[in-house]
Order: C-alpha cells, then structure tokens, then sequence
C-alpha cells in the first residue's frame, strides 16, 4: 500500500471508531427513555457496534457479554431518571492496526471522556463523570466493532436542578 493510501486508510479507520463511540451515546440515551421502541432502536444501535461476544463493564456494574446484556444493565441503571444525556469526546485512538486486504487483523484502543447528565422527576440531578476505555477489531463482515468496553468513574456530583 502506498504511504498516501495509508495515510487515508487510517484516516478513515479512526473517524469509523470515534464514529462507534458517538454512536454509543445515541444508543445509550434512547434506551434511558425507557420507550419500548426506543430501547429496541438503541439496542439495535449496540448491536451494530459491539461484537456478538463483547465484554462490557462499568464502574460498581458487574461484567456482561454481548450487547443484549449491556442493553439490560443500561436499562436498568437509568429507569429512575425522567431524563439523560450522554457527551462523550476527548477520543484518543491508540495502538491502531489496519486490516490486511483480506480485511482480518484489524485492532486499536480508545479511550473517551464522559459527562453523564441524570435526571430525575423530583428536580434532582446525577452528573457522571468518566472515561471509557475499549479495545476495538475489525472484520471483514461487520468492519470496526468494540470488544471490550470499560467504564471508569472519575468523579460525579448530585444536586438540585435550578431554574
């Protein structure tokens, strides 16, 4: 390949993984609605960027594999908050290799910074602070998936919503 052709072959492999990522936001934000359509586009939305047997964690949230799970543990965490959003940014991209031509091999790191707003009916907000951090693959089938995922609490904050 030549050195150009790689230059842009990176490229566009790092804007496909920060793409998951931001993917994963959406997802997670229409599964916090607790709508039954909604939790099933952001689970579809999972299962587009999590591998089949992904393993997934999060702080104080016990292991799961595999995007249907993480889908139950999310659901779970957020059916008490009337409203949510996740801004995820800061993506640094590591350790990239492309695919060969036969589109096998590929992997890569990430690691996100996350602000989680939560909130709840009674004028109370749960702030999140963190950082994900993933290990991504590549195939020929289902391009750019992450394989494991792990969220680390940095810091976090309650307190009233104000008008």
């Amino acid at each position: 390949m030549h050195t150009n052709d790689q230059s842009d072959a990176a490229w566009r492999a790092r804007c496909r993984i920060q793409e998951l990522r931001h993917q994963y936001a959406i997802a997670t934000d229409l599964i916090g609605t607790g709508s039954a359509d909604d939790v099933a586009r952001g689970t579809a939305i999972y299962h587009e960027i999590f591998t089949p047997d992904a393993s997934l964690g999060a702080a104080g949230v016990p292991d799961v594999t595999g995007p249907d799970a993480w889908a139950d543990i999310v659901s779970g965490a957020l059916e008490e908050y009337s409203a949510t959003q996740h801004l995820i940014g800061t993506q640094l991209i590591t350790e990239l290799r492309l695919p060969a031509a036969d589109g096998s091999g590929g992997s890569a790191r990430m690691s996100s910074y996350l602000q989680a707003w939560h909130a709840r009916a009674d004028g109370h907000l749960w702030l999140f602070l963190g950082t994900y951090y993933d290990t991504l693959t590549y195939s020929a089938e289902r391009g750019w998936q992450i394989a494991d995922m792990r969220l680390v609490q940095v810091s976090g904050e309650r307190r009233q919503i104000s008008d």
